[in-house]
């Protein structure tokens, strides 16, 4: 079970902003096939999932009917961070009927792309079983979804990486250059930011001696080779925790996650999901 506070989702102002813009992409001046029921006309519908898959984004896909009609009615049978079967209904809803068909694709679009990302997430989860290993997503999100994405993340039992570039700060190979040195870059960051998690980014077992020696929060271990990941955590021995990134997959993660590293992040949460298959009905009342 997934802590409950782990799925907070984003406040209602963003989620309705998500809707607000996706339904304006969609709709422009009107829906002109809607126009073809009648404008009074009730309808009942479900929506039946074809892939199992971990169910996230309810609050927009309820947002989308309810943006068009408040007085839709909507059932679910599962909550977010719950598994469907294939051929589960899922939901179903009653209302306006041409507001049912008006939101339906944005509510998919939603819906679909969620629990995509969560169900990834809990893949990556199952594959590191049996270890302390927490799975992190990255960035690597689609622009003007992030906290839409990042709460599907939590909804498959993974954790957030920094949201953004203000709430963190994760120093990379091209700010070590600028800086002249791995203590210097550190020594800047505690100086302009001293209450944000600094994170360095090292490429061999020099720099994460550098980065030890400066003090950092968190190492972050760029596309190190199993061996040399092994060495990294025996000779950090807990002193930091040890993320790992690159070369990650479900074939590598969990070789990965048994040479005792506290963190792996995997941008395919977000940047590699594939829709799940969902469909809705709809019979008019």
């Amino acid at each position: 079970m997934i802590p409950s506070a782990q799925l907070a989702a984003p406040d209602a102002a963003h989620i309705a902003t998500d809707i607000e813009r996706a339904l304006a992409e969609d709709l422009g001046q009107g829906d002109a096939t809607a126009a073809l029921l009648p404008v009074d006309a009730h309808a009942h519908a479900e929506l039946t999932c074809r892939d199992s898959a971990v169910i996230a984004g309810t609050a927009w896909f309820d947002g989308c009917f309810r943006w068009l009609d408040p007085s839709v009615q909507i059932d679910w049978q599962l909550n977010d961070g719950q598994r469907a079967s294939p051929g589960m209904v899922v939901c179903r809803l009653s209302g306006n009927a041409r507001a049912l068909v008006s939101a339906e694709r944005s509510a998919l679009n939603f819906l679909q792309l969620l629990s995509a990302t969560a169900t990834v997430t809990a893949d990556y989860v199952a594959a590191v079983a049996g270890t302390a290993v927490r799975i992190l997503d990255t960035r690597k999100t689609v622009p003007g979804l992030r906290l839409a994405q990042k709460y599907a993340v939590r909804c498959g039992g993974g954790h957030n990486h920094r949201i953004g570039l203000y709430d963190a700060i994760l120093v990379k190979e091209n700010h070590i250059i600028a800086a002249g040195s791995i203590a210097a870059a550190v020594q800047a960051a505690r100086q302009l930011h001293p209450n944000l998690l600094l994170e360095v980014e090292v490429e061999n077992l020099d720099e994460l001696t550098q980065a030890l020696d400066a003090g950092v929060d968190r190492i972050m271990l760029d596309n190190f080779s199993l061996p040399l990941m092994t060495a990294a955590v025996r000779y950090t021995a807990g002193r930091v925790p040890l993320e790992v990134s690159g070369n990650v997959d479900l074939r590598t993660i969990g070789e990965f996650a048994r040479t005792g590293v506290d963190f792996i992040s995997v941008g395919a949460l977000t940047k590699h999901v594939r829709a799940i298959d969902l469909s809705l009905r709809l019979r008019l009342a």
